[in-house]
């Protein structure tokens, strides 16, 4: 899960929710953040620039002030655990690259290279081939390098058949083209890219929710790619103004879209104006997620968004097919919510 935005504020959820009933407690990991912001704000490095949102994090390249080098860490998460009960691994490979490609694309950034972490409780060759064949395929597809990374065998840390994964990624970009969210205002339009699925989050309430004998019958559906936006993210820049741009994973649209905004900024959302995939309004339904915790937890059909005007959100949607203006901008006011998301309507 990508770092949280400490500088606006959000409701305060329930105290036991749905997802932290499953194992992962999304407001501890964001006062894990907060100390370790409290850890670094005695020293920073004079080449670190301010990230956008945390959803990556840039560095001035030495000798050319002009550009910045871009990176981000990130894993694949429980997800793994299902991959392994059905013996389905390359497509997590990809998720992985994906996944932190989207992340540094935040930026603005290029992709340049790749590492990533195998951990398994047992080395089998031909399931790490597979694996890593995944990464390779996916940094192919980039034309990004995979320069190698680290396998570690670690019985008793993780069961025979477990495994997780990680990756680093370091992409360049220039500095004047790194969107300013300043520049987002009252007016402007939301533009969403669909998710495929529920990427790489959501797997501890999927997990806790479907049977595991039930997971062969959703195979596809709970391994389908984590997709990479760069190539729709890119064809978007090339007819329309970029002010800004999320990357929808653990937090969903409600925590993820308010870190790029400005405070004076709220995102305003209508659910009608897309549709939620088959596989993830089952799981919303067969989970009992209420209005707000399904916002917070789940990608709910939306895997990117940008933020253009309201006279480039046509020409957006006319570059990418898929695309759809999601919502609006308007303005906020000290205490309203960063963001707010109107549910379908029902007679």
């Amino acid at each position: 899960m990508s770092e949280p935005d400490a500088n606006w504020p959000r409701a305060k959820p329930p105290l036991r929710d749905r997802y932290s009933a499953s194992g992962v407690d999304i407001d501890a990991a964001h006062q894990a953040v907060e100390r370790y912001r409290d850890i670094a704000a005695g020293w920073r490095h004079p080449a670190q620039l301010e990230g956008i949102g945390a959803f990556a994090g840039a560095f001035r390249l030495p000798g050319d002030e002009r550009r910045a080098l871009v990176a981000s860490t990130d894993g694949v998460g429980t997800k793994t655990l299902i991959a392994a009960a059905l013996r389905r691994y390359r497509t997590v490979g990809a998720d992985l690259v994906n996944h932190c490609v989207n992340d540094i694309l935040v930026l603005n950034a290029t992709p340049l290279f790749f590492l990533d972490y195998l951990a398994v409780g047992k080395l089998d060759a031909a399931i790490a081939g597979e694996i890593v064949a995944g990464v390779n395929d996916a940094c192919r597809a980039h034309d990004t390098a995979l320069l190698g990374g680290e396998t570690a065998e670690m019985p008793g840390l993780y069961e025979a058949d477990h495994f997780d994964l990680a990756g680093t990624i370091v992409g360049i970009v220039d500095v004047d083209a790194i969107p300013n969210i300043e520049r987002v205002q009252a007016g402007d339009a939301i533009v969403g890219l669909p998710a495929h699925g529920l990427h790489t989050n959501g797997y501890s309430l999927a997990r806790a929710t479907i049977p595991q004998e039930e997971w062969a019958a959703y195979g596809d559906a709970l391994l389908a790619e984590h997709p990479s936006y760069y190539r729709s993210v890119r064809a978007i820049q090339d007819v329309a103004d970029v002010k800004a741009m999320a990357h929808i994973t653990g937090g969903g649209l409600a925590d993820n879209v308010p870190r790029t905004l400005p405070a004076t900024c709220k995102a305003i959302f209508e659910q009608s104006r897309w549709t939620v995939p088959l596989f993830i309004a089952d799981l919303v339904r067969r989970s009992d997620l209420p209005h707000d915790e399904r916002y917070r937890t789940l990608n709910m059909g939306i895997g990117f968004t940008l933020i253009v005007s309201t006279a480039d959100a046509m020409k957006a949607l006319a570059a990418v097919p898929e695309a759809k203006v999601i919502g609006w901008i308007e303005a906020r006011e000290p205490g309203e919510p960063a963001a707010v998301i109107h549910p379908v309507r029902t007679a």
